[in-house]
């Protein structure tokens, strides 16, 4: 029988199952005895156990054969050497000037990530936060709130993975000062705790910090609505609701995010909302707290159009704010007569609008647009769903051939019903009938199509509607200022994919909400970084550059002395030169080794 003896931990790196689930094992040896041909043999086994769904898990890894408890404990002080926390590398000042040392004997460990962390510090440092959060007397949790933050802007992952894996095998630990036994999950959770409460506090710093580094103009405010997703039941969250869902996922529980940015795309604050709260009525409420902080003169706001409700309008108009929001396709019918002028003006190749006076308010405006990429797609779109429907009657009327003699009409009749709602933009080209022929003994489907040029969902393919209390800018204007709009939806599919906003995986409100925080000051570290890349002349993509910083690490060169004493110095390699030149532009001047005081 296998029984276990002093145990050597051997850290390992964790299995990565999906993007949010990790296995996380370690190794250790296990004594064996077997008996065969009646003698009893002893050796040891490199066991590896690791971390299931259903449990913990054994799995013999290799053999290191029959070795005393002397050597096993030789072999668990050398792994522990090479992957522990150094605390004996020498800075700069403590290097001897000369030393002899053995050639043959020089090498290197503990390669570590470096760029992104580094890289995040620099920005977090930019942007002003570390004075900021002992302005606000929490200097105790700013290293936990640096941790946070920057480890959701470079490797977006769970508290517990950064605990477990991520901080260690980064260069945080040496940055930060915290050794990575004293950083734990709850720790992190608790920071979480600690860091919403400067939530409005921040917004007024970043305002005025982003304000001032690029020259921003508070004159257009972007305002978008999206939603992320749970995992489970959370029945006893207030916030977590079922409601329409942008990712697709109406069979979890979500909460909406209301997000203002600026027209360069810099974000200037955020609400959370009940998962089943409509888009317009976030409006009244994101307006007054953004004017509290901004104040309401000269603002230009601009939204989509599941904004758009009278009530919302005449908010607007009654206390004298300007806005331009997009409208729902069904308004177009009040335009039909405009579409086939010929007074169009082109502002964007394959893009021309025109304006139209408002049917029944004088002080509104109509911004009529089309555009022809979008009429490719909204073709294409119709296109398939029609495919569909076509497919799935063509299925049915096969179904009735085959129950011939049956008269399973209203089982047509429901699946006709499904098909039609589950392609619901094609439906409206099909009149379909359902009867049972007593003379053919079995059910008849009739299927009249009206797909030509002169539907009117074909008519109005690529054609958009906006609506503004603007009266004296032209249609060119209105339509770029809206246009920034994409501004926004950037904004969140940046927080999806590049941050991890989804999905959540804490239970409790608070920590749903500083999960969102640190999402927003993630987001606020990667905007400065793609204007820092603007501002370079490297382009409007900063993630191609991300990815070359990242690659840069950290690593240990060891140095035996003749005198038998090991030098150890920290250093960053010197990068290969198109990094470099990327860094000059950036204005980024990467440290050649770590000191004991950190960056």
């Amino acid at each position: 029988m296998a029984f276990f003896v002093n145990v050597i931990v051997v850290k390992t790196y964790p299995l990565e199952i999906d993007n949010y689930n990790y296995l996380f094992y370690f190794m250790y040896l296990r004594h064996i005895n077997v008996k065969k041909c009646g003698k009893n043999h002893h050796y040891w086994a490199l066991v590896e156990s690791y971390r299931t769904e259903k449990g913990v898990r054994q799995r013999i890894v290799g053999y290191v054969g029959d070795i005393t408890r002397k050597q096993a404990k030789e072999l668990f002080q050398s792994a522990e050497r090479c992957d522990s926390y150094q605390t004996d590398f020498l800075s700069p000042e403590e290097l001897p000037d000369k030393v002899e040392v053995a050639p043959k004997k020089i090498r290197t460990e503990r390669q570590r990530e470096f760029g992104g962390v580094w890289l995040g510090n620099k920005l977090f440092n930019k942007l002003g936060l570390d004075e900021f959060f002992k302005q606000q007397k929490c200097e105790n949790w700013l290293t936990i709130f640096k941790i946070l933050t920057i480890s959701r802007f470079y490797h977006p992952s769970s508290e517990l993975y950064i605990a477990e894996h991520l901080y260690e095998h980064s260069a945080m630990e040496d940055l930060f000062g915290i050794p990575a036994a004293k950083v734990y999950d709850n720790r992190l959770y608790r920071g979480l705790d600690h860091l919403l409460v400067h939530k409005k506090a921040l917004e007024r710093h970043l305002k005025e910090r982003l304000g001032t580094l690029f020259d921003i103009k508070y004159d257009l405010f972007l305002y978008d609505v999206t939603s992320t997703y749970f995992e489970g039941e959370y029945a006893g969250s207030e916030i977590c609701q079922r409601g329409y869902s942008r990712d697709s996922r109406g069979d979890c529980k979500q909460i909406c995010i209301g997000l203002v940015v600026t027209r360069e795309g810099l974000p200037l604050g955020y609400e959370i909302f009940s998962g089943n709260t409509h888009d317009s009525t976030t409006v009244e409420h994101i307006v007054e707290t953004m004017e509290k902080s901004y104040g309401s003169a000269q603002r230009i706001w601009v939204m989509d159009r599941g904004m758009v409700s009278e009530k919302n309008i005449e908010m607007f108009n009654e206390s004298g704010r300007r806005y331009i929001i997009g409208t729902p396709k069904s308004s177009l019918k009040a335009f039909e007569k405009y579409l086939l002028d010929k007074d169009w003006r082109e502002v964007h190749e394959g893009v021309e609008v025109k304006l139209c006076p408002s049917p029944d308010n004088a002080k509104e405006v109509f911004i009529l647009c089309k555009s022809r990429d979008r009429a490719a797609k909204e073709k294409s779109m119709h296109d398939r769903f029609i495919k569909r429907i076509e497919d799935g009657i063509e299925k049915m009327k096969q179904t009735c051939e085959r129950e011939a003699g049956k008269n399973i009409t209203g089982k047509i009749e429901r699946r006709i019903g499904r098909l039609l709602q589950q392609n619901s933009r094609g439906a409206s080209f099909f009149t379909i009938t359902t009867k049972y022929d007593p003379q053919k003994a079995m059910t008849v489907i009739e299927v009249k199509k009206d797909d030509g040029e002169s539907h009117w969902k074909r008519t109005t393919e690529g054609y958009y509607l906006l609506r503004s209390n603007i009266t004296d800018w032209e249609a060119e204007q209105l339509w770029e200022a809206y246009i920034h709009l994409t501004d926004a939806e950037d904004a969140f599919k940046i927080n999806k994919s590049d941050l991890h906003l989804r999905p959540i995986w804490h239970k409790k409100d608070d920590r749903i909400k500083a999960h969102v925080f640190v999402c927003f000051i993630a987001f606020v570290l990667w905007k400065t970084f793609g204007m820092m890349c603007k501002n370079a002349g490297l382009g409007d993509e900063p993630r191609r550059v991300f990815n070359e910083l990242k690659r840069i690490c950290m690593i240990d060169v060891v140095l035996m002395t003749s005198d038998g004493k090991e030098l150890k110095i920290r250093t960053v390699p010197r990068p290969e030169k198109p990094l470099q030149t990327l860094l000059y532009h950036l204005k980024l001047n990467l440290p050649e080794r770590l000191t004991k005081r950190g960056l």
